[in-house]
């Protein structure tokens, strides 16, 4: 219940900040829109559509794959006795860690015709070129969506197995009671329960899949955010790149409302976990295939591309690289504490007000400033640049009017549109900690402060933001570490002689050349663990 705060200067604020946020994808969609150009046009008669096709047929596979990988993990991590059971709890989360496009190249490399298997194999038969012998080629659509799937099922994974786990087992033992099987209830009670959490975390699964640039771009997989990419850096074309992105934003509307509408109705029966789930007891032979099946997920995703890191990190790494790393990874760094901080702080503004003030459509701002996170980071980086290209230009017109010297590009030409690009894009997931984190407050800590005539001023910081601490430490960890790993966005705004991790990693892909950078990206895995194991510590102690 709200405690019917009125104050005019944060209802003003939280609109103000959320109709910030969400500017600069309506001025990418309008100009995007309104784009006639000739380059637009001789695409969209020659190659757009195949974009377009490829785009969908990657989401469909990733997504099915995802599917395919993620709920039978979670279901026999959370319906059976499965040995190590204790620890692929938790391992079949690593994956999340590592970029794909990281997994990518390490499986290229280890699969080429010039890698190390193919190598193998021709020596051991006498195998002497490509014509006595097939093996298949990773760098398709199909070896895009595995290397994808590889690092996202676990979205599908961690959702669907909490899904399983809260599950009312009245109901299973309902259906036992019916003369069901454990497998029978399963398939016929638990799963069908269990598809709103699958339809979440596909929608999710295919959000990052729209997203991704450097695997495609990697494998040479023509989609919409590497037509995006191509357009604007060797075209030069921003109107032509703005209504490409459009059509990739209109796709992705198109399938989050599909979605939401889907699963309108579906929920979970029980918010709570438990602990009377009967397991299946697995014979030998199941414990052996199910088991197998959850550590080659982690091999595959993790463990694997883990260790040829390593490998390539202690053969070819040296000083001087390590040098050449600290800059872009204080780059890296400084931009994802900015991010992390801004998005922290704005959650919280926005998840207070929804909880506090007494404004009618108070929760409307803080749905408003997560909208970002479904556009990927190519259509931010052009919404950037659509947005703060012109105000640049006008403020070196003014200077040119007041004959004083022009400031330059110091929006859309400095790291300033890198933080709010990221901001836009990073704003749901700090929203939906600290509101997760604020629902779990009583409501009667909202009215006792002021029947004690402590104002709200005052009762915020202590009361409120104490009790936020642990969702406010991990809001702010998320959203560094994704920021860290950002690439697409950064990619396309850094000023002139700015690298960070990603990007100078994806620069060292590009050229074939990752062991010259394995250190670099080893830390961005090690920085992507941290969230992993930090949220798997405090599950446990639950």
């Amino acid at each position: 219940m709200s405690s019917g705060n009125k104050n005019k200067r944060w209802k003003f604020l939280s609109w103000l900040i959320a109709l910030a946020l969400i500017t600069p994808v309506l001025v990418m969609l309008f100009s995007g829109i309104g784009s006639s150009t000739e380059l637009f046009s001789h695409l969209w008669q020659t190659v757009l559509p195949t974009y377009i096709s490829n785009t969908i047929q990657l989401a469909i596979l990733v997504v099915t794959f995802s599917i395919l990988f993620g709920v039978p993990a979670a279901a026999i991590i959370s319906q059976t006795n499965v040995m190590g059971k204790k620890y692929l709890r938790w391992l079949l989360m690593l994956p999340l860690a590592m970029p794909a496009y990281l997994v990518a190249y390490l499986y290229t490399d280890l699969f080429d015709y010039a890698g190390p298997v193919q190598r193998f194999l021709r020596a051991s038969f006498d195998w002497h070129s490509p014509l006595d012998y097939w093996f298949f080629d990773i760098r398709t659509l199909l070896g895009a969506a595995i290397m994808i799937a590889l690092v996202l099922f676990p979205y599908v994974y961690m959702l669907v197995r909490t899904a399983f786990e809260c599950q009312d087992q009245h109901l299973i033992r309902a259906s036992r009671s019916l003369g069901y099987s454990l497998t029978q209830s399963f398939m016929k009670v638990s799963l069908p329960l269990a598809r709103p959490a699958i339809a979440v975390s596909a929608s999710l699964v295919l959000m990052e899949t729209l997203a991704d640039f450097a695997t495609v771009q990697y494998f040479a997989v023509n989609t919409l955010t590497t037509a995006i990419y191509d357009t604007w850096l060797e075209y030069g074309d921003l109107s032509t790149a703005n209504a490409i992105a459009s059509i990739l934003m209109l796709l992705i509307l198109f399938t989050v409302i599909a979605e939401q509408r889907a699963r309108a109705g579906q929920r979970h029966q029980s918010n709570r976990l438990n602990n009377q789930i009967k397991e299946k007891k697995l014979s030998v032979a199941q414990h052996f295939f199910a088991a197998g099946f959850c550590w080659l997920l982690v091999i595959a995703g993790f463990i694997l591309p883990f260790l040829l890191l390593i490998m390539m990190a202690l053969d070819y790494a040296t000083l001087e690289q390590l040098n050449e790393l600290l800059s872009s990874g204080f780059n890296s760094l400084q931009v994802a504490f900015y991010v992390a901080s801004i998005t922290t702080f704005i959650a919280l503004l926005l998840s207070l007000f929804k909880r506090l003030h007494y404004s009618k459509w108070r929760d409307h701002p803080l749905q408003i400033s997560g909208f970002g996170y479904a556009i990927p980071g190519t259509v931010l980086a052009m919404a950037m640049l659509a947005t703060l290209g012109p105000i640049d230009h006008w403020l070196n017109g003014v200077a040119k009017l007041l004959d004083i010297t022009a400031p330059g590009l110091i929006l859309s030409g400095s790291i300033f549109a890198i933080i709010l690009a990221l901001v836009v894009r990073f704003a749901a997931i700090a929203n939906g900690t600290i509101t997760s984190g604020v629902e779990q407050i009583p409501a009667s800590l909202d009215l006792a402060p002021a029947s004690l005539g402590v104002t709200l001023n005052k009762s915020i910081p202590k009361v409120h933001l104490p009790l936020l601490k642990s969702s406010i430490f991990v809001a702010w960890l998320l959203v560094f570490v994704e920021a860290m790993k950002e690439l697409p966005a950064v990619l396309l705004l850094r000023p002139f002689n700015f690298e960070t991790l990603s990007t100078q990693i994806y620069q060292l892909i590009s050229d074939e050349r990752l062991e010259q950078g394995a250190i670099g990206a080893l830390l961005i895995v090690l920085f992507g663990l941290i969230p992993v194991v930090y949220l798997n510590k405090k599950e446990s102690s639950v």
